[in-house]
């Protein structure tokens, strides 16, 4: 599903379940040496997306590691997210002369805990879901987009980005989304990145974000097509 809201530069892999065996190199299955067993199983998938992505660029197969923060550290020249929930694994690559930056976030279609939207949200993001109607989980929403935020945000910057350091507005009717900073924005050449606009999906009980910043319009729009 996640390819429907990615430019078609960007090869994306999803899977809905663990229930094929996906092997990992050595390297890999040390990271999860000590996890339970679904975590093993679910960071096993999701490498297998990614690597299948990869593929579909001609890139092989390779160890992708978690480096600083977590994030994942793609093969030179490429760029890449991954996501998992619960019923729901993706992740998405580009080449990075044709993508600059790119983030995915998968979530289950349902409201978030309770104080969870107070936590992670600015009052206005909170009056703005609040007009939006009742026919979506907009909080979850909401959390869904801040995540893609941050992983569009971290490889570009290497900094930390708070919940409340970007407000994030819905347009339902185009099923996109514009994240504005409130903090210096990542910097792309000699241009700052004022805000992150991106597309949302719900379908099949999940809830779908994807952001892909594309290199010739640093400063401008900013869409996954």
């Amino acid at each position: 599903m996640i390819e429907r809201i990615l430019p078609s530069v960007i090869a994306a892999h999803h899977a809905f379940d663990d229930a094929v065996d996906a092997e990992l190199f050595p390297q890999e299955a040390a990271v999860v040496a000590a996890a339970v067993a679904a975590r093993r199983r679910e960071f096993a998938t999701v490498r297998r997306c990614a690597r299948e992505s990869l593929a579909a660029l001609g890139i092989p197969p390779m160890p992708l590691l978690p480096g600083e923060r977590g994030a994942p550290l793609w093969p030179r020249g490429t760029v890449g997210s991954m996501t998992h929930c619960l019923g729901y694994r993706a992740a998405a690559a580009a080449r990075a002369d044709e993508i600059t930056a790119l983030g995915i976030d998968a979530e289950p279609h349902r409201p978030l805990p309770e104080g969870v939207l107070e936590a992670i949200s600015l009052p206005e993001e909170r009056a703005h879901l609040s007009s939006l109607g009742a026919d979506r989980h907009w909080d979850r929403l909401l959390f869904s987009a801040k995540e893609s935020v941050y992983k569009t945000w971290f490889p570009l910057t290497h900094r930390w980005l708070d919940f409340h350091a970007a407000s994030v507005s819905f347009q339902p009717a185009e099923r996109t989304f514009i994240a504005e900073f409130l903090v210096p924005g990542p910097r792309i050449g000699e241009d700052e990145v004022r805000r992150f606009h991106g597309r949302w999906l719900v379908d099949q009980g999940i809830v779908l974000t994807a952001i892909a910043l594309l290199p010739a319009r640093p400063n401008l729009r900013q869409d996954a097509r």
